[in-house]
Formats: C-alpha cells, structure tokens, sequence
C-alpha cells in the first residue's frame, strides 16, 4: 500500500573507490570553504548529498550550496530550547529515550497533539529536534528514525498543507539522507486523502522510506519488532514500555544537551587555537556550529 517502484540511487554504495571519486570531485567543484561552512564540508556529508542526488556531481554541488545558503539564513545551530519549548508541550514531538536495533536515534512524532497554529515555530522546533537527533547519534551512525502516532489525529486538527510541504523541503533539501525510516503507526482511513497530497511533496526515495503500521495487520507489527526491542518501544506504537512524556523532564534533557554542546564547543575552540595551519583559528572557532560538528 502507498508504494511506488522506482530506481534505488545506491547503486555505488558499496563502492569505496567510486565513492571517493565523486567525493574528491564534489570537493573540487565548491572549492575552498571558511568558517562554519569549511567544518560542515565533511566527506560524510559530502557523501550523503551526492547519495541524495544518485551521485551526480553537478546536482549534488547544487544542493549542497543551496543548503549552506539556508543554513546561514535559517541558522539552525543556534536555535535554543527555551524559544521552542512551548511547541513541544503536549509532547508532539520529541527525541526518545531509546534506539532502533541498528542504534539510531529516535524522533517520535504525535500529531493528535497538535497545540498551536505557528507555521514558523511548528518549523523551528522540529529543526531543532532534527538537530538534537543528530547530536545524539553514535559514533559511526548519520541516520534518523521517525516513529508517527496516529492517536487523536483528524483533518481538524491537522497541520496545515503549507507546512506538511515546507517539513518535507527541509527534510529532503537541507538534511539528505539523514531519514533511516519513518513508520506512520494507525493511521485513520481519513488520513489517505490528507496523504495523497502530501505524498505529491516527496521525492521518490523518501517516499520509499515510508512504512504504514496497522495494528489488526500482523504483517506491518512484525516489520515493528523487526526494527525495535518491544520492551523499550512504548505501548502507543505495540510495545511493551509505559513511558509517558514529561515535558519538564524533556526540558532538563535539552539544556543539559545545551550544556554538553557548550562543553564540547569549548574543547573545539582549544583545538583550533592550537591549528596552526589554518589563517584564522580563533575565528574559526568562534563560527563553528557544534551541531554541524557532531553530526559530521
């Protein structure tokens, strides 16, 4: 259901030598970065745009600078918890406690429990979310999983089409290939009409990522245990866990993470005091985004 046959883009993904080609090319093609965009430029994220673009140079070089245009605008890396906290409330959406089997981190997405009407907000904190997920991610992981419950939801209290579109934009155009999976967990029969539209916003491979999960349908529940430990996953997905959202909780989590990326900053900031072969360290340093760091 909802499935569409397409051409898979990893083609070379175990391809080591091709990969380094393509990245040594890409790098050749944006020349010599600066400042923050100098430490996003990593051969992992140069990796996941040429990915997103089937390993095209030219596209990939094109999304890529569009990002960094984005980012110097958007700048997501200094969005703080206390400007969002109120979006996040109701426990809408929020980064969990727990893992896939593969160790990726978690974003859990309630949308029944929408609680403003803020198209720019609903934005930010789910870019900060977004961010926070990758800060956490282990060693050696660079992708996501969203977990969608469906609990409460209706058209009424559904986000509007504009922002459905500008979350899809942002996912796929500024965080490529950072979205493992995404599992719609119940959704009501309603929901189809509200996803023919929003199935219009993504492009192939994203929509490829997108798995419906009916309880009633052992099928679908098997592909949940498959991906997660049923006595951490919570009851609202076919768990085990009784976990319930505490946003006071979740708030002293997000400062002592502020708290950590500021700690962590400090230490880079020493660092590149230390570099001698770069022009302008300190200033480096100073405009280094720690997010973009750790997610590298």
């Amino acid at each position: 259901m909802f499935r569409r046959k397409h051409n898979t883009h990893n083609n070379h993904e175990d391809d080591d030598v091709y990969q380094e080609q393509k990245i040594n090319e890409l790098k050749a093609t944006i020349g010599p970065l600066s400042g923050r965009n100098a430490k996003f430029c990593t051969d992992p994220c140069l990796r996941r745009y040429l990915k997103a673009r089937s390993w095209n140079v030219a596209k990939a070089k094109h999304m890529f600078e569009e990002s960094l245009k984005w980012r110097s605008t958007y700048k997501p890396e200094e969005i703080r918890w206390n400007e969002v906290a109120h979006e996040g409330e109701t426990g809408k959406a929020y980064r969990a406690n727990f893992m896939d089997r593969e160790g990726r981190t978690v974003l859990v997405l309630r949308p029944g429990k929408q609680n403003t009407k803020s198209h720019d907000n609903q934005l930010r904190h789910l870019v900060y979310l977004i961010e926070n997920a990758i800060l956490n991610l282990p060693e050696g992981q660079e992708q996501t999983v969203w977990l969608i419950d469906f609990t409460g939801w209706s058209l009424s209290n559904s986000v509007p089409i504009k922002t459905a579109r500008e979350t899809a934009n942002i996912l796929q155009n500024q965080y490529p290939e950072r979205l493992s999976s995404a599992f719609l967990y119940n959704p009501p029969r309603v929901f189809e009409a509200f996803w023919k539209v929003v199935k219009l916003f993504l492009d192939p491979v994203t929509f490829q990522k997108v798995t419906f999960i009916y309880p009633k349908k052992e099928e679908t529940m098997e592909l949940m245990r498959k991906n997660f430990d049923v006595d951490t996953l919570p009851m609202e997905f076919g768990g085990k866990n009784k976990i319930e959202y505490n946003h006071e909780d979740y708030s002293a989590l997000m400062n002592k993470d502020e708290t950590k990326s500021t700690a962590i900053m400090r230490e880079l900031e020493e660092k590149l005091t230390l570099t001698t072969n770069e022009k302008c360290p300190l200033e480096a340093a100073s405009e280094t985004p720690l997010v973009l760091t750790q997610a590298s």
